[in-house]
């Protein structure tokens, strides 16, 4: 059976179409523009937790929904989310989303991630079975190539992965593509083999932007761009675009990171690790000097920072009503971040969420303020 699939991607004219049919109710600053393209909702819609279950795919597609409808425009996602399932929510939802005429194919950036092996829509009853009759008897991955038993990010294989994201998500171009934790192939291989296997992988995404596949591509990362130099799983932001543009030019795609940011893990903007020229300065920074878009995961640490705040924080974030938001608005808030990523799977938390783009983000006087008397 032949998939169709919505053709398409997020524009700069389809994104401010979007913008602007949703200023009423939402503060200029919501959107920020990534590379002279896509003007792109200061939140996104995250869809990594729950269960592998149709009730949680159920839930997702309301959420998302709710989401555009509320000027949410970003949606992240990755082929291993819940085994294939959060790609798939996200197919329906849009495809309802756009037949409802909530939104049009234009206005909205769909991130999705390759790496990790996925299952298929559950853990199968033998992984092994599984992944020998997928991905070894089918050639798309030869003894030697996967790391940790997991992570794999040859040409072929991410050649693969695209276009099983591309049919779960229904869509004919991805707009964002990113190789999902890239330093877990430092824990065995050499950095120098690590680079030659990274421009590898650059070359195939060029390949797929040139072949309209995928339209920007970059790395999801958990631990590398905050590490210390010297850490074995470090990654250096100016060593990759540096790669990206040895094998795309100096119009390469390489444009846009995700990592963990929030008001209990600061070092994106607090620790000096990067290079870029002379001078060290953290990731958020040199992300800035390179014209790389920086998406914050773990907005509100998968829950954590939803409650039990100090008090305090109130003063330095008005205008809002829990702790889930005033987490928010500070991630959205701190210089060098262009959306902050939630996990959202219910209307009532993207509801909650979602008031905070009618809040202008902090300015940077009232952010420093905030910063130094929350201990930053």
């Amino acid at each position: 059976m032949t998939t169709k699939m919505i053709t398409g991607k997020a524009t700069a004219k389809g994104t401010l179409r979007y913008a602007e049919r949703l200023a009423a109710r939402l503060t200029a600053g919501h959107f920020r523009q990534l590379d002279e393209g896509p003007q792109l909702s200061t939140l996104g819609l995250g869809t990594y937790l729950g269960a592998d279950d149709g009730a949680t795919d159920v839930l997702y597609q309301d959420a998302i929904v709710r989401a555009l409808e509320l000027g949410v425009n970003v949606l992240d996602t990755a082929v291993n989310y819940r085994h294939q399932r959060s790609e798939r929510a996200i197919r329906t939802a849009l495809a309802t989303a756009i037949a409802k005429g909530v939104v049009e194919r234009d206005e909205v950036l769909v991130a999705t991630k390759g790496g990790f092996i996925p299952f298929d829509g559950a853990v199968p009853r033998d992984a092994r079975a599984y992944f020998t009759a997928t991905y070894l008897e089918s050639g798309i991955v030869k003894p030697g190539e996967v790391v940790g038993g997991a992570h794999c990010m040859t040409p072929r294989y991410l050649r693969d992965q695209i276009d099983r994201s591309r049919v779960n998500l229904g869509l004919a171009t991805l707009d964002v593509y990113y190789i999902h934790n890239p330093e877990t192939q430092l824990g065995e291989v050499k950095r120098d083999e690590f680079m030659a296997r990274i421009r590898a992988a650059f070359a195939a995404l060029e390949e797929a932007v040139a072949g309209g596949l995928i339209g920007r591509y970059g790395t999801a990362t958990w631990s590398g761009y905050r590490e210390d130099p010297g850490a074995p799983g470090y990654l250096s932001l100016a060593e990759l675009v540096a790669a990206a543009r040895d094998v795309g030019g100096p119009n390469h795609h390489f444009k846009v990171i995700q990592l963990p940011y929030n008001l209990a893990m600061t070092e994106a903007f607090t620790r000096a690790n990067q290079r870029v020229d002379k001078g060290m300065v953290p990731v958020l920074e040199a992300a800035r000097q390179l014209d790389v878009y920086v998406m914050a995961s773990a907005s509100i640490y998968q829950g954590q920072l939803s409650r039990g705040l100090p008090p305090m924080l109130a003063k330095f974030l008005p205008g809002l009503e829990t702790d889930a938001q005033r987490a928010l608005q500070f991630a959205r808030s701190t210089p060098g971040v262009g959306s902050a990523l939630v996990g959202m799977k219910t209307s009532a938390h993207v509801d909650e969420n979602a008031k905070v783009g009618a809040t202008s983000p902090i300015a940077w006087k009232q952010f420093q303020r905030l910063f130094s008397a929350a201990g930053g």
